[in-house]
């Protein structure tokens, strides 16, 4: 979907083509999982020189499954990311990046108050409704109004693979989503994109304005980390959104 529109770069990366060593193998983009930080430099040398930015301008979070929103502008670096789940900002070649492995990585663009966005929603992000915050956020700071949104989930663990327990099934039904359940042999699993859409249906966001990637992350972790199916030691992702000047 952002693929297709003019005046900003969007894309999703995925676990291959960097130096990372297992369990990390092998383009592992975070700094906080184990992985050697030389290594995980390199990986954004070489993302950034395949996706043609200035990897010290690249903005990326200390994600902490929050619903904290970030207006990002040049007095962040690479070296110092804010603790956020979400970034936006208006600042063209300003990169923003949020980092995945089975939670959903969102991209958002406003062509016409030319804003971006980039958001981490895994479970709790998702229940504290961190999307439709960075929506409003972006109308509080940017004036964008929600029908000129472009909106992309990343690949995510879906809901094939997603099991809960007993607890977090009932916060869920008491959020108000019990359709992003499935029961299935005495166990329950989860889709968080379900919730996450219901969302944006009940803001209403126009549906043709929204790309949920169908590629589950534990059922393709040959292809993408996946907190899950890696047993917990394993790299991130990255979705990454910039404005061209």
């Amino acid at each position: 979907l952002l693929s297709s529109l003019n005046g900003m770069s969007a894309f999703f990366t995925t676990r291959l083509g960097g130096v990372s060593q297992p369990p990390y193998d092998t383009a592992n983009l975070a700094f906080h999982v184990g992985d050697k930080a030389e290594d995980v430099i390199r990986n954004h040398d070489l993302l950034a020189a395949s996706a043609g930015y200035d990897r010290h301008r690249l903005i990326h979070m200390r994600q902490i499954h929050s619903d904290r929103i970030v207006i990002a502008d040049e007095s962040l670096t690479f070296d110092t990311p804010p603790e956020c789940d979400a970034l936006i900002t208006n600042v063209p070649n300003l990169p923003l990046m949020v980092m995945s492995a089975d939670c959903t990585p969102i991209l958002l663009y406003d062509p016409i108050t030319r804003s971006i966005g980039a958001v981490h929603a895994g479970r709790a992000g998702a229940l504290a409704e961190i999307l439709p915050k960075t929506i409003r956020k972006m109308g509080e700071a940017f004036g964008s109004r929600m029908s000129d949104l472009y909106i992309t989930m990343g690949p995510s663990i879906h809901g094939c693979c997603y099991e809960i327990n007993d607890q977090i099934a009932a916060d869920v039904v008491a959020s108000g989503y019990p359709a992003a359940l499935r029961s299935e042999e005495g166990k329950v699993y989860l889709d968080v994109n379900t919730v996450l859409k219901t969302q944006l249906e009940r803001m209403g966001f126009p549906s043709n304005r929204l790309e949920i990637i169908d590629e589950c992350t534990a059922c393709r972790c040959d292809t993408y980390f996946s907190y899950r199916a890696d047993r917990q030691r394993t790299g991130r992702i990255g979705g990454i959104i910039m404005l061209r000047a």
